[in-house]
């Protein structure tokens, strides 16, 4: 009988521990870190040995460590669609066939459309509180400047402190523009063309060759004025206008004060987490660093060996240092994912007008930010989640920041659309060591909404081949970036075609130095054959949409200005700083 007893009694224990397992692996905490333009290389996990990451590495010493984590686009905008919705940003419209490939400025009209399903969406349904901190760069509003069609709140986020654009060198005083050589180059042609035809019909005038209504010639140069008059008030108000701070739906500074503003997007992601101890929650932390213009507090300004970007990365790791230790205080570790990652890759163009570097270091990969070459694409992937998942374990399989949606959507309980397709995979198999293989056969590496390039991992194979049909010019040639122009663009004269395309083995040649030819790779013509079918396949499952990132949707439209007082007082307000406003009118 006591035998008998004792096995019941173990048999009970055993359910318990089951019990509580199975309620652990179900509808966990999720916090999401992701850094901008933070390349591979700038992480001591990742091989760096000069910047101080301790709480990064943290993540990877007690988690995993993906070392082939792929960006679904080397471009902020599309990126984040793609994270947000698991899937290509192509199949959402929000890919560009201009040469603008983001959202500029916060009175575009377009954005991530309001019928596609993001994760945030999914898990407020299931009972998640759900909050966005940091950079959105997603759209804002759609016909009126307060209808926020594309505002986090608008895609399952309950609550949202942070900027609505993007942080740019333009929005902090003394950092230069990435706007001027832009808008220099782009009005010269145009003036000079006025210029000149305003003097030819003078002169034609004047000699009688012509009769040129003078009210017509008026209202031309009404016109030309008018639109350079709208054109300088613009840029000359771009940090006004585009730079600042939202919670939920109300501007809370404008322009937007580089103070201290990664202690505060830390403290809201902290007081977030305490507010929701006992509810399960989704922070998407999504942090400025290490974007331009570049910004540190002084308590780390100057402490790096990497000078200000050096200064940002290292405040970054504090502030996950502080995530970190609040789950801990509270014992949620346990009961949390954390996924760290970046949109992109480093953007290397960046240098300041002092000659400083400004963009980070993508290790061995070639490119960056705005090219699909591994150091454009190639991003941190790092998974923590005590007990449930692997401890310093390394996955070198292909896998896509779109597999965060299937993800954590399964995690939650909550179902997969099945009106659509999904690109990502569900990645848990592959981080509990249930499986070896990625469910990724093919990548697709889109160029804004142009297809660029195909990854493929056979799956009785080690090699990983990656196949370009056409690559960016670099400028200087002998370089590694699109210096002249500042970013790499994908179509035109900014490009070179390959036929037949680009063959490298990543598994061999993960630098991508030496292309294969049919001489050096006996399989040439029967990979190619292969990813042209997967091409075909792709393509086909392809619907049109609309073009969210059209010069429409681009251009400024002062009916959507967010103004938290008006545009003649110069939309000043700052709520932050003391807690009363500069002006108290909403606009």
């Amino acid at each position: 009988r006591k035998k008998m007893g004792l096995l019941l009694l173990l048999i009970i224990c055993q359910c318990a521990v089951n019990s509580i397992k199975t309620h652990s692996v179900s509808k966990p905490n999720v916090i999401l870190l992701m850094a901008d333009d933070l390349g591979i290389g700038d992480l001591g996990c990742y091989g760096n040995r000069t910047l101080r990451t301790p709480n990064i590495d943290r993540l990877a010493e007690e988690g995993v460590t993906l070392t082939q984590h792929i960006a679904a686009s080397p471009l902020c905008t599309p990126s984040r669609a793609a994270f947000l919705t698991g899937r290509y940003p192509i199949r959402s419209g929000m890919a560009a066939f201009s040469r603008v490939g983001v959202f500029l400025f916060s009175a575009s009209s377009g954005g991530l459309p309001s019928e596609e399903i993001t994760f945030s969406k999914l898990l407020k349904q299931k009972g998640y509180a759900t909050a966005l901190i940091g950079k959105w760069h997603l759209g804002m509003n759609c016909e009126s400047s307060n209808d926020f069609c594309h505002h986090p709140l608008s895609h399952g986020f309950d609550y949202f402190y942070g900027l609505p654009v993007t942080n740019l060198r333009d929005c902090k005083p003394g950092q230069g523009s990435v706007f001027l050589k832009g808008v220099q180059k782009g009005l010269a042609i145009p003036i000079q063309i006025t210029g000149i035809a305003l003097v030819s019909l003078a002169i034609v005038q004047y000699i009688g060759l012509l009769k040129v209504s003078f009210q017509a010639l008026g209202y031309f140069l009404l016109l030309i004025t008018i639109s350079l008059v709208v054109l300088i008030f613009f840029f000359y108000n771009f940090r006004h206008l585009n730079c600042f701070l939202m919670r939920n739906h109300r501007i809370i500074q404008q322009p937007l004060s580089y103070e201290n503003l990664t202690q505060r997007l830390t403290k809201e992601a902290m007081q977030f987490i305490e507010r929701n101890t006992d509810t399960p929650f989704l922070l998407f932390l999504s942090y400025l660093h290490v974007h331009t213009a570049l910004y540190a507090s002084e308590n780390f300004k100057g402490k790096s060996k990497h000078g200000l970007y050096g200064d940002a990365v290292e405040e970054m790791d504090w502030s996950v240092g502080q995530v970190l230790d609040v789950l801990e205080k509270h014992n949620l570790s346990d009961k949390t994912l954390v996924y760290f990652t970046s949109d992109q890759g480093a953007h290397v163009e960046e240098i300041s007008s002092a000659g400083e570097v400004h963009g980070g270091y993508n290790g061995i990969y070639k490119g960056g930010k705005s090219t699909n070459w591994e150091g454009g694409i190639r991003v941190p992937g790092l998974l923590r989640w005590p007990g449930v998942i692997q401890a310093g374990a390394y996955i070198d399989e292909p896998t896509s920041n779109m597999d965060i949606f299937p993800t954590i959507v399964k995690l939650a309980d909550a179902q997969l659309p099945s009106d659509r397709i999904i690109d990502g995979h569900d990645l848990l198999p592959l981080l509990q060591g249930k499986v070896t293989q990625s469910k990724h056969e093919f990548l697709f590496h889109y160029c804004n909404a142009y297809l660029n390039g195909v990854r493929w991992h056979p799956g009785n194979s080690e090699s990983v081949w990656k196949v370009f049909f056409f690559t960016p010019n670099f400028s200087p040639e002998d370089s590694n970036g699109c210096y002249d122009s500042h970013v790499c663009f994908c179509h035109g004269g900014f490009i070179t075609r390959h036929d037949p395309p680009l063959l490298f083995d990543l598994s061999r040649d993960p630098e991508e130095k030496v292309p294969l030819t049919p001489e050096t790779e006996s399989r040439f013509y029967e990979i190619l054959r292969v990813v042209h079918q997967a091409v075909a396949n792709h393509t086909r499952s392809l619907h049109a949409v609309p073009n969210q990132l059209s010069w429409d949707n681009l251009l400024w439209k002062p009916w959507l200005q967010l103004c938290c007082s008006s545009l003649f007082q110069s939309c000043s307000c700052d709520y932050e700083s003391g807690g009363s406003p500069l002006q108290v009118h909403l606009g």
